[in-house]
């Protein structure tokens, strides 16, 4: 009576399942080599089982179905011999494979590998082997793992594809290189027609505060379509948002390239800015969001108002009425509020009122935006930043300039001292040892001294040109939130608003507290900022 065989086939990546490539070791040549063994030994093969794209070395046999269903069998005494192609498909774990081929043995099964032959249990030696064997595949598996890495990250720092699929946004193009296998290599340019598509993206969802799924409709509305031809989704614009390549950097893993500008396709600050959107808008942000999860409405504020008395946050509601419009009495309007969310949930005991109409709020926060762009476009730039710092600058320059001659002549006097000691030792210095050793002494003290005034004069230096610059860059910001302002859409004026009010606390009759995102007395405008909200 034939011997009954149940053979495992396994590959690590999907792409090895078809391909025909020996050194792959995929699955139809694991199957042609086992059947041809099989009629060799003169064996019937009642049963087989192939895994693909499953890991020997990553996943656990008890999570692997496929073996299982086969241990199961074995259990049943439905086949006498388990047939692989080599041992390391039954797995490559080291503390775990080894014992999973004594358990076939065990349960009475022999356990065969088309290449090493026969897996025997019958002394302390054959387990000894057998350990062996899985400890160099894990070990192997660990190697090419740590191999692929390295190369995939040395790939991608050098500015390289390391392959597959382009991005959205990119084609790719030859490089006229081969690789070892003399395969063309190919690297990525950019599509300018996908590209456009993506700045839009990008833009949507930081200047106007657009999310994903207002970004495909957006899309999908005027006629965009995804590279496969269907509507846009708004897992895939979520895709695009989180995707660094974009800013010109490839990256791998923890490797990442230099920047690439003939890659860059949006800003690197645009896209730090939608990062920082994606973040603040995320549920485990919900206590402290200040940012509006989406900006759909017609109200101004949203995300960052909240209840002056009690601190829950301010929510628009409409009781669904309308009514004529006070400044056009031919236009028929919803009314809008701001309603405090733990007073009518009564999850807080708030003494303040309960709502806050919409337009009114709304009217008193665009006022206030108005006065500080008029009060930023009526003075120069080098008054508002340069002249008020220019004189501490200089001041701090002086400074700094001072305690390093300081610092170098105590740093001569120091060597020259030291220089000294030499003399002294061929007796040509008319300094004796101990006075030079105390002078020393001194000198190092004093050189030390110097050194932590010279350390902060420089902290001090470099923290004035800090602040210039992000005055500069904070007064460029808003001149161009001022000249964008007034013409542009809702749902832009909400970004604006966001981007300069951190958070707006509302108390009785319309009384507000405000905290800037910005810091508009280092400007010097003259605007009272208490007296503007009270």
């Amino acid at each position: 009576m034939k011997k009954r065989v149940c053979c495992l086939y396994r590959v690590s990546t999907d792409k090895q399942v078809d391909h025909d490539d020996k050194n792959q070791a995929d699955i139809p040549m694991q199957r042609k080599a086992c059947h041809k063994f099989c009629e060799e030994k003169d064996w019937e093969i009642v049963h087989e089982e192939q895994e693909e794209g499953v890991s020997g070395h990553k996943v656990r046999a008890e999570h692997r179905d496929k073996l299982q269903i086969i241990k199961e069998l074995a259990l049943q005494k439905k086949f006498d011999i388990f047939l692989v192609f080599m041992f390391d498909r039954i797995g490559r774990i080291a503390d775990e494979t080894p014992f999973v081929v004594e358990w076939f043995s065990k349960n009475g099964i022999e356990v065969w590998s088309t290449q090493e032959g026969e897996q025997r249990f019958d002394n302390h030696t054959d387990k000894l082997t057998n350990y062996i064997r899985f400890w160099q595949a894990d070990g192997e598996s660990e190697k090419t793992s740590i191999r692929t890495k390295t190369a995939l990250g040395q790939l991608v720092a050098d500015g390289g594809f390391k392959g597959g699929m382009a991005p959205y946004g990119y084609g790719l193009v030859k490089s006229g290189r081969f690789n070892k296998r003399k395969h063309e290599v190919f690297m990525l340019a950019v599509n300018e027609a996908e590209a456009s598509v993506v700045r839009i993206v990008f833009e949507k969802y930081v200047q106007e505060g657009f999310g994903a799924q207002r970004i495909a409709s957006y899309l999908n509305d005027l006629g965009y379509r995804a590279r496969s031809g269907k509507p846009w989704h708004h897992a895939t614009i979520r895709g695009i948002i989180c995707n660094l390549t974009y800013t010109g950097i490839l990256r791998c893993g923890e490797s990442r390239s230099e920047v690439l500008p003939q890659l860059q396709i949006v800003e690197p600050e645009l896209y730090e800015a939608a990062q920082h959107i994606r973040v603040s808008r995320s549920k485990e942000y919900e206590a402290t969001r200040t940012l509006p999860r989406n900006i759909a409405g017609n109200s101004l504020l949203s995300g960052n108002v909240f209840c002056g008395h009690c601190g829950a946050r301010l929510t628009l509601t409409t009781n669904g009425k309308r009514y004529p419009c006070k400044d056009d009495p031919s236009r028929i309007v919803k009314r809008v509020r701001y309603i405090c969310y733990g007073k009518t949930r009564k999850q807080t005991e708030c003494d303040g009122q309960t709502g806050y109409t919409a337009h009114v709020l709304d009217g008193i926060v665009d006022k206030l935006i108005r006065q500080i762009f008029e009060r930023m476009r009526a003075i120069p730039k080098s008054e508002i930043v340069g002249i008020r710092y220019q004189e501490k600058m200089k001041e701090r320059k002086a400074l700094l300039q001072a305690v390093r001659a300081d610092y170098n002549k105590a740093s001569a006097d120091l060597a020259m001292l030291k220089a000294e000691v030499v003399k002294s030792l061929r007796g040509e210095s008319s300094f004796s040892q101990d006075l030079l050793a105390s002078l020393i002494a001194d000198s190092e003290t004093n050189c030390l001294k110097v050194k932590e005034q010279l350390d902060a004069a420089q902290a001090a230096y470099d923290e004035g040109q800090a602040v210039m610059a992000s005055l500069n860059a904070q007064y460029d910001d808003i001149i161009s939130w001022a000249d964008m302002y007034d013409t542009t859409s809702l749902e832009a004026k909400k970004m604006i608003v966001n981007c300069l009010i951190k958070r707006i606390e509302v108390y009785r009759d319309y009384k507000l507290h405000i905290d800037f995102n910005i810091d508009f007395e280092q400007f010097s405008l003259g605007l009272d900022m208490e007296a503007l909200v009270a």
